[in-house]
């Protein structure tokens, strides 16, 4: 996101406090796809907010990111169907196979993993998509295959 991306976005709010900062953040990500560490302070500037002020709203709410979405977006439900399946189990082979928690992406920017409230297929739980391809009863012995058909592609140069 360019500098006057930004500029255009604050340029809407150009009287505004405290109370626009969650409509800007959102409306940053939207454009960005995550909150950048210039595009916190420079909010943060525009409202007259320390840039420490501006991160701690955006880190109480799970909606905001900080890093940009890997190549391949892991989503992984923990509803309760899911949760009541096993996807305590699914989140953590997932973790484990791609060495990272939730809400990072790995170092080569080909994976991101989101923890999702619910995606409504409660009779298939448990249940994960990677870029809105779905999964349904996902074992944690399965979360290497499923991760390995994505590497497997990106290295074939395919889409998958």
């Amino acid at each position: 996101m360019s500098k006057t991306d930004i500029e255009l976005i604050l340029s809407k709010y150009q009287n505004g406090k405290r109370d626009v900062l969650i409509p800007i953040l959102q409306e940053v990500q939207e454009q960005q796809g995550f909150l950048s560490r210039q595009a916190v302070i420079r909010v943060g500037r525009h409202l007259g907010l320390p840039a420490s002020k501006v991160f701690g709203v955006a880190t109480f709410y799970n909606q905001f990111r900080f890093q940009p979405n890997g190549k391949y977006h892991i989503q992984c439900c923990r509803g309760t169907a899911c949760h009541v399946k096993g996807s305590a189990s699914v989140l953590e082979a997932i973790e484990l196979a791609l060495g990272i928690k939730a809400g990072q992406t790995t170092r080569d920017g080909l994976f991101s993993l989101e923890v999702v409230a619910c995606m409504g297929a409660c009779g298939l739980a448990p249940a994960i998509y990677v870029n809105g391809e779905f999964f349904a009863g996902v074992a944690p012995d399965s979360v290497r295959e499923i991760i390995n058909s994505y590497r497997k592609a990106d290295n074939d140069g395919k889409t998958v």
